[in-house]
């Protein structure tokens, strides 16, 4: 009893203390003002004063509470900071129990590895080509030849990919394409198919008769064109041939030289009976390129004994019959030739040695059937070479039907493409402006009129017409068209050659196959209907192995060949006129006959050759007239171009 009432005594005794403590307080706060009433209460300094020391002793609690408060953050502060230290040790903990089963899961997959790569491993005496590959990237020394199981750790993907592309690029026994040999005087490569032939480095292996020789010695060549040194040992060997190459190449006698040969061997000569029988046979698809073969072949000819005659349409025929009696090479126009032949005038049954200089234009032209009714009249055992500047299907369908196993030679390229080595530049120009432009232009190509200047139109009438403008305005010019008589042709082509007329304006007829040395500007006043011809246009200048360049008017009636026309301005890497774009850009390039469906002009668009144009007029210019689509192209036009030829 005695123990429960001292700890009751002890409860009331804490309690007493509690309430004592907790009105000690209230005490001291009424104390205050019962002593500021007790003194002089009425006195305004007092209550001033007291207002002050409240004051302070608000801010001085506050002052107390401060730091207090600062240790509560710091508390929540240290439980955070313990908190992430917790998370960085569990994630610490986690990290190193995966390094701790990392190496069993590496173990794991280079096990994996290891066995698909022993099933397809090489045998070890074989070279590795994947540990020369890992061992190129690697800083370690090269490994020697070792299972592959055994190799350092594979690089990265990239790497690997890069070091298979190295190790194929330098493993000897690749299957790799051989570089096609670079033609003399870094020209365009050549390749050739269905013979292997060691290109000739001079004259002299050519196996020429001495008077061929002499007469190549003496023209001063430094050495075989490309494609002569190419083509001379095809066709000294008697293999049919295939030649692939732009004019201006040295073609003429790539196939002349070894035609004389082959006619030198032969025993007898042109026949009797008044019908002449030659043993050689060019066909040309113009008159101005039929004549130039022929100088270049009778020149040849001359000084080894051969006669050479050339035939073309325009002319009357009984000077080119009595050539042919004496003659044992002939050029012709298919047209004219095939107009002798009708007349018993000559036998092409003895023709062993036959060629087709640009085929690809002549069947442009629609010599298709006078080509094929030739090649039909010549010997069986004859040696065949064809020359074209494309290789398209028509191309290849003849040299199937009629070459044994040719021998294909090709410079450059297959397709049709600009001259690198010309300028060209395109304006974007109104139609009715281009006649000032060109006399501006001229002012600035030919201001000194004693450089040759070539001016192409697309029509005879166009021709005619910028021939009288620039003869008022002062200009030398002469104008090569359909309406031009052959002996005017022939007059103005020899004043622009010599330079006597260093000014020259000329249908499409000028634009493929003749060989003017020296051109160094030519000027499409007109954009051909085909993009082909402008590529042949432009050829005339930059060739030999020289530069050139050219300017090209284009306006709102052209469109349609805009999208090809900037396609060839982008292979050769010219620039392309921003106003050209906006023609638009569709249309692939079509190359040789662009338009199967669309009648083909002879002579080279619109009077080049003399040939009188049929076309479907897709747009009119002003100042000529369009005419009705031809319904037969092929022997409408082969009629036409015939009575021409």
């Amino acid at each position: 009893m005695t123990e429960a009432a001292s700890k009751a005594e002890r409860k009331a005794a804490k309690k007493a203390a509690r309430k004592a403590q907790q009105q000690a307080p209230q005490a001291e706060d009424q104390a205050v003002p019962t002593a500021s009433t007790d003194g002089d209460s009425s006195s305004k300094k007092d209550k001033k004063k007291r207002k002050r020391e409240s004051a302070v002793t608000a801010d001085a609690e506050a002052i107390a509470a401060a730091p207090a408060a600062a240790t509560f953050d710091d508390q929540k502060a240290s439980k955070k900071s313990k908190k992430q230290a917790r998370r960085e040790e569990a994630a610490a903990a986690a990290a190193a129990a995966a390094e701790q089963d990392a190496p069993a899961e590496e173990s794991a997959a280079e096990k994996k590895k290891r066995k698909k790569r022993d099933r397809v491993a090489e045998p070890p005496q074989q070279p590795a080509a994947p540990v020369v590959s890992d061992a190129s990237t690697s800083d370690a020394e090269p490994p020697k030849l070792q299972p592959l199981a055994e190799t350092e750790e594979p690089a990265p993907k990239s790497s690997k990919k890069k070091d298979k592309k190295k190790a194929k690029a330098a493993a000897p026994g690749a299957a790799a394409a051989a570089p096609p040999p670079a033609a003399a005087g870094g020209a365009a490569p050549i390749t050739v198919e269905g013979m292997d032939v060691t290109p000739l480095a001079d004259f002299d292996g050519a196996g020429f008769p001495a008077k061929l020789l002499a007469y190549v010695l003496a023209q001063k060549f430094e050495r075989p064109t490309p494609i002569q040194s190419y083509c001379w040992p095809v066709l000294g060997a008697g293999r049919d041939i295939v030649g692939i190459a732009e004019t201006g190449s040295g073609k003429t006698l790539a196939f002349g030289l070894p035609g004389l040969t082959r006619v030198l061997a032969q025993k007898g000569g042109s026949g009797g009976g008044g019908g002449a029988r030659p043993e050689m046979l060019v066909l040309a698809p113009t008159r101005e390129l039929a004549i130039q073969s022929a100088e270049v072949i009778a020149a040849a000819g001359a000084a080894a004994g051969v006669a050479c005659a050339c035939v073309y349409g325009g002319v009357p025929k009984g000077e080119q019959k009595r050539a042919l009696r004496s003659a044992r090479a002939v050029v012709a126009t298919p047209g004219r030739l095939k107009d002798l032949m009708s007349e018993g005038a000559v036998d092409l049954s003895g023709v062993v040695y036959m060629v087709l200089d640009e085929a690809d234009r002549m069947l442009d032209l629609g010599f298709e059937q006078d080509v094929r009714d030739i090649i039909g009249a010549t010997a069986r055992a004859r040696q065949t070479a064809m020359f074209s500047a494309t290789w398209p299907r028509e191309i290849r369908a003849l040299a199937a039907e009629f070459l044994r196993e040719p021998v294909r030679v090709t410079v450059g390229d297959d397709d049709l493409t600009a001259n690198a080595r010309v300028a060209q530049h395109v304006e974007v120009i109104g139609e009715r402006e281009r006649d000032a432009r060109l006399l501006e232009l001229l002012e600035k190509v030919h201001g000194a009129r004693d450089n040759r200047v070539l001016v192409f139109a697309l029509y005879k009438k166009e021709a005619a017409r910028l021939e009288a403008l620039l003869s008022r305005r002062g200009y030398s010019a002469v104008a090569v068209h359909g309406d031009k008589g052959q002996a005017d042709r022939e007059r103005a082509l020899a004043a622009f050659r010599s330079k006597s007329v260093p000014l020259m304006i000329a249908t499409d007829v000028a634009a493929r196959g003749l060989d003017i040395p020296d051109v160094e500007f030519v000027i499409n006043y007109s954009f051909p209907l085909e993009t082909s011809s402008y590529i042949h246009r432009i050829g005339r200048t930059g060739r030999a192995g020289k530069t050139g360049v050219s300017y090209t008017f284009f306006h709102q009636g052209d469109k349609a060949r805009a999208g090809e026309l900037v396609n060839v301005l982008t292979e050769a890497g010219a620039a392309v006129p921003p106003e050209l774009l906006r023609f638009g850009t569709h249309g692939g390039r079509r190359r040789g006959k662009e338009a199967r469906g669309r009648p083909h002009q002879g002579g080279g668009r619109g009077g080049g050759g003399g040939v009188h144009t049929i076309i479907a007029m897709s747009r009119r210019r002003k100042g000529y007239h369009s005419v009705e689509p031809c319904r037969s192209p092929r022997p409408a036009l082969s009629d036409i171009t015939r009575s021409e030829q």
